[in-house]
């Protein structure tokens, strides 16, 4: 058959980067302490240019798996659907799930690959699949990125103390991070993309001295009010309205800790007329009153 013609490779590839964590090194530490048990890497590799690169897994792995595409192509074939995958695309496969992927086999691709484990991992995998669509995710290049990558992988190759492993781990949450929230990640302003929620919440930072009501900002997002505050509460989990108040506590504590005006000016510069609603609203998300917070500031000498 043609299949069995067909060089195939799970590794092997000129230029690769390889480290498989002992089962000792898992088992006896990542598993069990304190930071990393939360998330881990069991696995990481750099393949260039992986020619003929082919994995199947007809059950899954007990693994979750990162697999980030720099150049070439490749496909990834998940719960009976094919998907290719380009140039800064990654794939994400949760553990336990019958999967193969392979590379093209004109222009082969090069990837960045982890797999992990951990009491948090099934979450994260989550968090990443619900932003992602067909199972591979749209990233834009980044060298930060890739540096967070070299640097886990420079710190393993020099050993499994416990120093460097949570090191290590604590840098792969700040690089799964990157995946989740890319625009954070990236710095990206507001102005520049299509997302009317960020839109808004630069709009409400560049306003905050002011009284908007949810009108003035289903107006600026030119939508109605009902959808914009059902678009705005899926992506931030608050109300517009709630969320911007939040936005003018943060700055309210600021004022409290860096100058000596009153209160009642404080809340007068957020735009918030009626000092006692204002003190109501600070102390119901601050759990003490602007005064108390005030104080409190001057005893743990913050200031």
């Amino acid at each position: 058959m043609v299949k069995n013609t067909i060089l195939r490779k799970r590794d092997g590839f000129d230029g690769q980067k390889l480290i498989v964590l002992p089962k000792k090194i898992i088992t006896n530490f990542l598993s069990k302490d304190p930071v990393t048990r939360q998330i881990y890497i069991t696995d990481i590799g750099y393949y260039p240019k992986a020619s003929h690169h082919y994995a199947e897994r007809p059950g899954g792995i007990n693994q979750h798996i990162i697999i980030y595409c720099t150049e070439g192509y490749g496909w990834l074939e998940i719960n009976k659907k094919k998907v290719e995958v380009s140039p800064s695309q990654f794939i994400a496969i949760p553990a336990n799930t019958p999967h193969k992927y392979a590379a093209n086999m004109d222009k082969p691709w090069t990837i960045y690959w982890i797999h992990f484990k951990g009491e948090t991992s099934a979450f994260i995998i989550d968090l990443i699949l619900k932003n992602s669509e067909n199972y591979k995710p749209y990233l834009s290049y980044n060298e930060d990125r890739i540096k967070l990558f070299e640097d886990i992988y420079y710190n393993l190759e020099k050993g499994y103390s416990g120093d460097s492993l949570r090191y290590v781990n604590m840098i792969f949450s700040h690089f799964l991070s990157s995946l989740i929230y890319e625009d954070k990640f990236n710095h990206l302003e507001a102005g520049t993309g299509n997302d009317i929620v960020e839109k808004t919440i630069r709009f409400m930072q560049e306003n905050i001295n002011k009284t908007i009501r949810l009108d003035d900002l289903s107006a600026f997002a030119n939508l109605s009010s009902s959808h914009f505050s059902a678009i705005f509460r899926s992506k931030t989990g608050y109300s517009p309205i709630e969320y911007f108040n939040q936005l003018k506590i943060q700055k309210a504590c600021q004022y409290i800790s860096f100058t000596t005006m009153s209160i009642k000016n404080i809340a007068i510069s957020l735009g918030i007329d009626d000092q006692y609603y204002f003190s109501r609203m600070f102390t119901k998300l601050m759990g003490s009153s602007p005064n108390e917070y005030r104080k409190k500031i001057k005893s743990d000498n913050k200031v």
